[in-house]
């Protein structure tokens, strides 16, 4: 049973062995939002993220005996690497079932701390599953992403962390996946603070706990394809859900375009790297999706291990949502000098051309025709207009692309 007394033992257990991540006022948002905003930074954290915590906590309360064979979990990514690295270094073998469709940062960074990685299943569910077949059949112990107590109690040491920093804290605003981290962190802070508003935030596309508290009963959800990989889960635990339904004064949802825009936007003004899940708490304050913040809130950042293809990709479509970046097609005569000309009147506008290709042959045009297709980086929705107008005034036929 998860209770404050246990995570304060887990404290003790990990001191030195973590990072005491850092807690940061942000200045950027504090002015964007009107009220002052921390971020405590787990994306800073070993591994890249707080999944350490809980798994070397439930490692470092096994007696030796029992880790003779080795320790096996399943994990979407995060938590595997918490549990390879908090394994090798206590010399423990560790197997770590991961979907086949893992970021492959995850997925070497898990076989780069010394776990065998077996991939497997379309999601995070599939993967438990087989984890548990393969532990039955080897008798290593199974560390649960999210519901054992011990892992719980690890979890919830970064609750007893930002209040001793922060005793006056208003607002603390929590990623939710199974659970296991915002049931740690309620526990901890709810026990002496009880005023402070605890707040899950769960994506839009794996929104289980949202609608398991609508409904008062444990509901398995369909998954979307979700940024937030690392807080996909199709069904939380039991045990998360009784504290979550106890302690947690809110949980909101978040889509997939907040979450990008919040990636893109914590690079800009924070330059802090943070992975979808992580980026999911400031989303949901920027969206005004939480409605208890008032005072002091902190947004927990609670991993960073974003592959660069992903980060690449949330770039640009965080770019496109706020009016920094725009494709267009524009019709030229096929005369030698037209692409030039169009050119100038992009500059003359104080557009750069960040990409072009140039269509003379398709059959889909007029003879006498060509095509151009133009990524352009610009200043925002206003800019966008003015080169839009620019453009038609000086005769050209222009189509904006998605």
């Amino acid at each position: 049973m998860l209770t404050y007394r246990f995570i304060q033992k887990a404290a003790e257990r990990l001191k030195q062995r973590i990072r005491h991540t850092e807690l940061i006022p942000s200045h950027s948002f504090t002015e964007r939002l009107g009220l002052p905003v921390y971020f405590k930074c787990e994306n800073l954290q070993r591994t890249g993220s707080f999944k350490i915590r809980g798994a070397l906590n439930f490692i470092l309360s096994q007696p030796r005996d029992k880790l003779s064979h080795g320790v096996i979990t399943a994990s979407a990514g995060n938590h595997g690497q918490g549990v390879a690295f908090a394994a090798s270094l206590l010399k423990v073998a560790s197997i770590v079932f991961m979907p086949e469709n893992t970021p492959l940062q995850k997925l070497h960074a898990v076989r780069d701390y010394g776990a065998e990685v077996v991939l497997t299943g379309r999601n995070f569910d599939e993967a438990y599953t087989a984890a548990l077949a393969r532990q039955k059949e080897t008798d290593s112990l199974f560390i649960h992403p999210f519901e054992d107590p011990l892992v719980m109690a690890g979890q919830g040491t970064i609750g007893l962390e930002v209040m001793a920093e922060l005793p006056d804290l208003s607002t603390i605003i929590v990623p939710i996946g199974g659970g296991g981290l915002i049931s740690g962190i309620a526990t901890a802070i709810k026990e002496t603070h009880p005023k402070v508003k605890v707040i899950g935030v769960e994506t839009a596309a794996a929104p289980a706990m949202h609608f398991s508290l609508k409904k008062g009963t444990i509901m398995e959800t369909p998954l979307a394809f979700s940024l937030a990989d690392g807080i996909a889960v199709k069904k939380p635990g039991e045990n998360t859900f009784r504290i979550i339904r106890e302690r947690v004064d809110e949980v909101v949802l978040v889509d997939e375009e907040e979450i990008a825009q919040t990636i893109v936007l914590l690079l800009e003004r924070s330059k802090l790297l943070v992975e979808g899940a992580g980026a999911v708490t400031l989303a949901a304050l920027l969206n005004g999706k939480a409605k208890f913040p008032k005072g002091k809130t902190v947004c927990l950042l609670s991993g960073g291990n974003i592959d660069v293809r992903t980060l690449s990709m949330v770039v640009e479509r965080g770019l496109v949502a706020v009016g920094r970046f725009v494709k267009l097609k524009v019709a030229l005569e096929d005369i030698p000098g037209s692409l030039a000309r169009l050119s100038a009147e992009i500059a003359a506008v104080k557009a750069n051309i960040f990409y072009i290709t140039h269509d003379r042959r398709s059959i889909s045009l007029p003879l006498g025709k060509s095509e151009v297709i133009l990524e352009l980086e610009t200043r925002g929705f206003e800019h966008i207009q003015t080169i839009l107008r620019h453009l038609e005034e000086k005769g050209y036929e222009v189509t904006v692309l998605k």
